[in-house]
């Protein structure tokens, strides 16, 4: 008796003759001949025939051969091909032409080569399920085929293929602009977001998410569809909505300025506050107003970053109150790397600041928003208009925003102060504001407008000080009494 397993071997040791074989390179004809014989002529009477119970039809045993000859083209062994027939029992009974037809709908959105051979391997049943057509043409029509092969492939390897019923509905569901769909499904894991998702699920988390950015927020960090909405989404805003005491819009921006803050946990977060808290005395409001500028500081290590640098403040002499307006003005000292930190920490000692003072501490705070590289070339600006360290100590420490200013346009307002307005670089030590006004719709506009009824020795203070609002209204009367 010849069993199923060794049917295709006693074929080809006893039954010699030529059929073609559909390929995937359409010029190629695959014959099943052995060298060594003289091959039979094609006659359509011709049918292979095998006296044995396993096969209950030669149609089916042809149909298989030319199968297993795809297969091998696809880079299977004869192994793997039984193996695939034997845990797959229905891909006997199917025609090769369903088969082939299959394979090259897959390949049609990009699944080729190892990928196909991975899919097939991991995933046979998708050859025959009446599931992947649909999808398929979903994937092809309504998304223009621009989902990557590499999604497609984990989706169809993770997914048993009767979860993949209803995959266009539920993307749909999630009511996600045209123009922006394809970049969600690529960023996901299909399988998590969608397939193991009932209908209900996925209503219910889009409902959750609306007030906190809803559709905008899954664009910026599609990943958030990955996520169980009981055990992690909704404990996790749930839990920095409190902490804004209940304001869904300061939440909202904290989220969609940063919206890897939700893939924390819970408790990375309430030890993060739990610190500001107990160290740094910091209340719930004002931790979550310094979220508020700065979301990002959920990703600082704790121990490496948070605490050490709240300690150098304390060390400054800041109390909890300074600490406060300090981090809600320049929190991001307390994420920024330490080299980076360092290095601006040697500038501002080389100028003349004294450690642990809260001078050093302000200038530390200003010089969080520049680079190292603008900051050096400040100083040399400062430097080629004679003004000495002393001088730059003496500004800085009056007006530390003068270090964190771009130093193209620090040196333009410069030279329009010496060479237009024919002032003396001296008076910045007076008033170094005077460099963090715009040049063009602040300082030129009023230099030209009162330089007509005040002459060239003005008070550039009194000149830029004053609110527009006022400055306006003062013009107004001017030009009235002159008429």
């Amino acid at each position: 008796m010849i069993t199923s397993s060794s049917s295709l071997f006693f074929l080809s040791q006893t039954i010699i003759f030529p059929t073609k074989i559909y390929s995937l390179n359409p010029q190629k004809r695959i014959c099943l001949t052995k060298t060594s014989r003289i091959a039979i002529e094609p006659s359509l009477s011709f049918r292979p025939t095998i006296l044995c119970n396993c096969l209950s039809s030669p149609v089916n045993l042809l149909s298989e051969i030319e199968t297993v000859t795809f297969f091998q083209e696809l880079g299977f062994s004869d192994k793997d091909s039984e193996l695939l027939f034997k845990q797959n029992p229905t891909l006997r009974l199917t025609s090769f032409d369903k088969i082939r037809d299959r394979i090259l709908t897959l390949q049609s959105v990009g699944l080729k080569g190892i990928a196909l051979f991975r899919v097939i391997s991991k995933s046979p049943n998708v050859l025959i399920a009446e599931e992947i057509d649909p999808l398929i043409c979903f994937l092809c029509d309504d998304l223009g085929g621009k989902i990557e092969p590499l999604q497609i492939e984990r989706l169809l390897v993770g997914a048993e293929t009767r979860y993949l019923v209803g995959f266009d509905q539920k993307v749909r569901l999630l009511g996600i602009p045209p123009e922006k769909i394809v970049h969600v499904l690529n960023n996901v894991n299909l399988t998590k977001a969608l397939c193991l998702k009932s209908f209900e699920e996925i209503e219910r988390t889009i409902a959750f998410l609306n007030p906190f950015g809803g559709t905008d927020l899954i664009v910026k960090r599609p990943r958030l569809l990955n996520y169980d909405l009981d055990t992690q989404l909704l404990p996790r805003i749930n839990f920095i909505n409190k902490l804004s005491r209940g304001d869904v819009d300061a939440t909202r921006t904290v989220f969609l300025k940063f919206p890897l803050i939700l893939s924390y946990s819970v408790k990375h977060v309430e030890k993060h506050v739990e610190l500001l808290r107990s160290f740094g005395g910091l209340n719930d409001e004002e931790i979550f107003k310094i979220f508020l500028v700065f979301p990002g500081l959920i990703s600082a290590s704790r121990e490496r970053k948070i605490h050490p640098r709240m300690e150098f403040l304390k060390q400054c002499g800041l109390n909890s109150s300074d600490l406060f307006k300090f981090l809600k003005k320049a929190p991001l000292f307390l994420a920024m790397s330490f080299d980076k930190l360092a290095q601006k920490l040697v500038f501002l000692v080389k100028i003349g600041y004294k450690y642990r003072t809260k001078e050093l501490a302000a200038a530390m705070g200003a010089v969080t928003r520049t680079g190292c590289g603008n900051m050096q070339k400040v100083i040399g600006v400062f430097l080629s208009y004679g003004l000495s360290f002393a001088d730059i100590l003496a500004m800085s420490k009056k007006h530390p925003q003068i270090l964190q200013y771009n130093h193209s346009s620090l040196e333009e307002k410069m030279e329009y102060l010496i060479g237009e307005m024919d002032r003396e670089v001296g008076e910045l030590l007076a008033f170094p504001a005077f460099l963090g006004y715009k040049l063009d719709d602040r300082i030129k506009h009023r230099y030209e407008v009162k330089r007509k009824t005040l002459g060239e020795g003005m008070s550039i203070n009194k000149l830029l000080c004053v609110s527009a609002e006022r400055f306006k209204t003062n013009e107004k009367k001017k030009t009235s009494i002159h008429i």
